[in-house]
């Protein structure tokens, strides 16, 4: 489903379902990251849904919660991105130890060309893109990864749809460049200065 006319990145927070059929293939992503041949086999089964909450707190920073649901009895993997540019670890079941790190930048000083193409205007807030950034914690798992992404909404078959762009560099210097398509599902209202509703639809 085609997310909303009006939508932008000022709020992103909703259902979404990964459309498989419309993304890239990440599998040689996750081998890269150390993630076992059966995890990843069971990761290609399911389903991936996600349920957004975007909202900004009290001293107006931008927060983008994310849970993640696998079907196939996987356990997802969360992701809360606070858009302050800070760097934060984070231990994750599938991943490992990963630090991470997230803000919005105009598209002029984002790096590679990938991350930057195809976006709607609609991605764009006062000329910002959401910007994150991944590393694996190489002292504490013995891995070596680091990962670049942006947000946004592009138009995919004649219909606006969320995408992450991402861009991933492997052990030994492997590039890859992939694009990850989702369904729109539903509106979700959260968030303090957004909206007033934190629970899930």
């Amino acid at each position: 489903m085609a997310a909303p006319g009006e939508m932008t990145t000022r709020d992103i927070s909703g259902k979404y379902i990964m459309n498989k059929s419309l993304s890239d293939d990440n599998d040689e992503i996750l081998r890269l990251q150390g993630v076992s041949w059966f995890t990843r086999k069971a990761i290609a089964m399911a389903t991936l849904y996600l349920s957004v909450k975007h909202y900004k707190d009290d001293s107006g920073i931008e927060h983008i919660d994310i849970e993640q649901t696998l079907t196939g009895g996987i356990k997802g993997t969360n992701e809360y991105r606070i858009l302050d540019w800070t760097e934060r670890s984070h231990e994750d079941h599938v991943f490992g130890p990963v630090i991470g790190k997230s803000r919005r930048v105009p598209l002029t000083e984002v790096e590679h060309d990938w991350l930057k193409k195809d976006w709607l205007d609609d991605t764009l807030m006062d000329g910002a893109i959401i910007f994150t950034t991944a590393k694996s914690d190489t002292e504490k798992s013995g891995r070596t990864w680091s990962a670049q992404q942006t947000w946004g909404f592009e138009q995919i078959n004649g219909e606006k749809r969320y995408t992450r762009h991402v861009f991933f560099q492997g052990p030994n210097g492997e590039l890859i460049q992939v694009r990850l398509v989702y369904d729109y599902s539903k509106h979700m209202v959260v968030g303090r200065t957004i909206a007033s509703n934190m629970k899930d639809s």
